[in-house]
C-alpha cells in the first residue's frame, strides 16, 4: 500500500494523488512476548525503510496506550456542514506550492520533514502491557484486544497530528478472514463498518481501505516482481496451532477452500459489499448515543428490554456468585446494607468494577471480556467510564 502511495504521488502518475501521507509504525513486541533486543532490531528495520519512503512517519510503541487521554474513548465531532469549498481551496493551495517547489524537486512525494518519535516506553508500562495480555485467558481475546488497542493508539497519532483518514493494508483475503470471523464473534451487527471500505464511527478520523479490491496472492506477487522491502515481525499468534483461536481456524477454514474453490474469497468479499450501515450511527447522524467503550460502535445489548439478554447475563454470572463453601480459618466480613423500606443488598454488586464495565460493552466485546481475569489491567484512568450507557458523549464542536 506504501509503494502504491509513492506511485500515485509521482509525477508520472496519470492522476496524481493530491494530499501529504504520513506513516505509524505501532511497535507491538510487548504483547507478542518479544526481548527488548529484539524489539530494537525490528525498530531499527522498520526505520530503514521508513527513511527510505520520505514521508514523516511516525513510531510509536503499545506501551502508550496506558497514556492516552480519556478523549480517545469519545467519538469527536466531524467538520461543521457547510465546508464544501474548503477542500477544493486545499487542493488548489498544495498545486501552488508543488509548482512553487521547482522542476528538479517534484520527483518527491512530500517535503523532507524531521522523523517524529516518541520516547521508549517505561518499564512500568511495559510491563503493565504484559501483565494485561498475561491476565488474557484465550487467544482469542488476546487478538481482539490487541486490535482494539492499536485502533485507539493510531487514532490518537492521527488526531495528534492532523490527520483525517488512517489508510488500513487490509486485503479482500483478510477482511473475507474477518467478515466470517466477525460473525463467529457475535459482531455481525457492525459487519459494514468492519469490513467497508470506509469506517465513519470515529467521527473526526475516518478509517478507509484502499487495498480491499486485492488479494494477498497479488499483493505478494506485486511486493515480489517490484522488489518491495518488508519487515517481518511475530505476531500474538505465531506458531499457534489452527484451532488455537476464532481467527486461526476461520483463516484456515477460508484458505482452504480458498485452495479448492478459486472463487470462495471473491464470494465472500461481494457478500460484505451489499451490506449497509445501520441508520442509527449517532455520531455521524449528529445525535451522539451510547457507545461501546472499546469497538466505539452503537450499543447493540440493551437488557432492560430484552428478557432473553438479562436471562443469558444472569445465568452466566451464576456460577461467579455462587458462595464458597465455608472455611474455618476464613474470616467473617458483612458486607450487605439496609436501604430504605428496610431492603437489604449487597454494596459489593454496585461497586463491581467488571459489571460496570461490562454494562457498556457491545455484545462481541462482552464475549471477549469473559476471558479477562481483571479489568483493573485494562489502560484508562475510571474517569473514561460513567455510570451510565457507553463513552460519555463529547460536546458538538471540536477541542
Amino acid at each position: 500500500m506504501l509503494w502504491q502511495v509513492l506511485e500515485g504521488l509521482s509525477r508520472d502518475s496519470a492522476k496524481r494523488l493530491r494530499f501529504v501521507p504520513g506513516v505509524v509504525y505501532a511497535d507491538e513486541g510487548a504483547a507478542c512476548g518479544q526481548s527488548p533486543e529484539d524489539r530494537a532490531k525490528t525498530v531499527a528495520e522498520a526505520k530503514l525503510v521508513l527513511q527510505s519512503v520520505g514521508f514523516p512517519w511516525h513510531i510509536v510503541a503499545l506501551e502508550e496506550v496506558f497514556s492516552l487521554p480519556p478523549s480517545v474513548l469519545r467519538c469527536s465531532a466531524r467538520e461543521p456542514v457547510g465546508t464544501e469549498g474548503a477542500y477544493k481551496a486545499a487542493v488548489d493551495s498544495f498545486l501552488q506550492q508543488q509548482h512553487a517547489l521547482g522542476e528538479e524537486q517534484q520527483s518527491l512525494p512530500c517535503p523532507p520533514r524531521p522523523p517524529i518519535r516518541a520516547g521508549p516506553p517505561t518499564a512500568g508500562q511495559t510491563e503493565a502491557l504484559s501483565t494485561l495480555f498475561s491476565s488474557v485467558e484465550t487467544l482469542t481475546a488476546k487478538e481482539e484486544l490487541l486490535r482494539t488497542l492499536r485502533t485507539h493508539l493510531i487514532l490518537h497519532v492521527a488526531r495528534t497530528h492532523g490527520y483525517s483518514k488512517v489508510m488500513m493494508g487490509d486485503s479482500c483475503t483478510r477482511l473475507a478472514i474477518k467478515l466470517m470471523t466477525s460473525l463467529a464473534l457475535g459482531r455481525g451487527a457492525f459487519l459494514a463498518w468492519d469490513t467497508g471500505f470506509s469506517d465513519e464511527r470515529h467521527g473526526d478520523v475516518v478509517v478507509v481501505r484502499p487495498m480491499r479490491e486485492h488479494t494477498l496472492k497479488e499483493v505478494a506477487f506485486y511486493n515480489r516482481l517490484f522488489a518491495v522491502p518488508s519487515v517481518f515481525t511475530p505476531a500474538v499468534d505465531t506458531k499457534a496451532p489452527e484451532k488455537a483461536s476464532i481467527h486461526r481456524l476461520m483463516e484456515a477454514f477460508i484458505l482452504r477452500l480458498q485452495a479448492q474453490f478459486p472463487s470462495t474469497v471473491s464470494t465472500v468479499y461481494r457478500t460484505s459489499e451489499k451490506l449497509v450501515k445501520a441508520p442509527r450511527d449517532g455520531c455521524a447522524a449528529g445525535t451522539p448515543g451510547p457507545r461501546c467503550l472499546l469497538c466505539m460502535c452503537v450499543l447493540d445489548v440493551d437488557t432492560a428490554d430484552s428478557a432473553t439478554a438479562f436471562g443469558a447475563q444472569t445465568s452466566s454470572q451464576l456460577p461467579q456468585t455462587q458462595p464458597p463453601v465455608a472455611q474455618a480459618e476464613a474470616p467473617t466480613v458483612s458486607c450487605c446494607c439496609t436501604g430504605m423500606g428496610g431492603a437489604r443488598h449487597c454494596c459489593r454488586t454496585e461497586e463491581d468494577p467488571r459489571a460496570r464495565v461490562i454494562e457498556q460493552l457491545c455484545y462481541g466485546c462482552r464475549v471477549n471480556m469473559k476471558d479477562l481475569l481483571s479489568v483493573a489491567a485494562l489502560p484508562g484512568p475510571p474517569a473514561t467510564l460513567h455510570p451510565g450507557r457507553g463513552p460519555a458523549p463529547q460536546p458538538e464542536g471540536r477541542g
